[in-house]
């Protein structure tokens, strides 16, 4: 797991750690682990409900994923809510794109909750996402939007550029991952 930074403009109070990890699998499909520790029950977490495209999940508690070949300006953006929701994105370069809303992209997500764990995991078919995603070098950016009871966002990720919390910056896609050869 990779230890997600909290943004020093918009600290948590309830949360006290956020960590994150990503694997390639055979079958060319992203795996990814999020985990949030802390006092679940001060935060405001989406209640379970079916898997769907959703929309503007970032204003609320979700996870995220940044993909690109490493080196490429092109890059999507996947949000995994804990309700299941979950949306996709496409940019040619930094935040310039459209949205991506195909139900074939359709990406499992599972929540496992306790009273100070949560767990969010997401398997990414990669190929529906990019052909050229299943074996490039890929450059990642794990983000998590934590927002509590009292209506406060805290933004974690595992780089995070000067000023304001921006994912989307080219600095955020902070974990490699090697070409898959045969």
């Amino acid at each position: 797991m990779n230890e997600l930074l909290c943004h020093p403009h918009a600290p948590s109070r309830e949360v006290h750690a956020v960590a994150a990890a990503a694997t390639r699998t055979r079958e060319g499909k992203l795996a990814l682990h999020y985990s949030v520790h802390g006092k679940i029950a001060a935060l405001s977490i989406p209640a379970p409900g079916p898997a769907r495209i959703g929309w503007k999940l970032w204003r609320h508690s979700c996870c995220e994923l940044f993909v690109r070949e490493k080196g490429a300006e092109a890059y999507h953006e996947f949000n995994f809510s804990p309700s299941g929701e979950w949306a996709a994105y496409a940019f040619s370069r930094y935040r310039e794109g459209a949205t991506l809303a195909d139900e074939a992209l359709n990406p499992q997500v599972a929540v496992h909750s306790s009273a100070g764990r949560l767990d969010l995991y997401a398997l990414v078919d990669l190929a529906r996402v990019s052909p050229s995603y299943v074996r490039a070098p890929l450059a990642l950016g794990l983000a998590v939007i934590i927002e509590e009871a009292s209506g406060g966002l805290s933004y974690w990720a595992l780089k995070h550029a000067s000023g304001k919390p921006d994912f989307h910056h080219a600095g955020a896609f902070a974990l490699e991952l090697d070409e898959v050869r045969d």
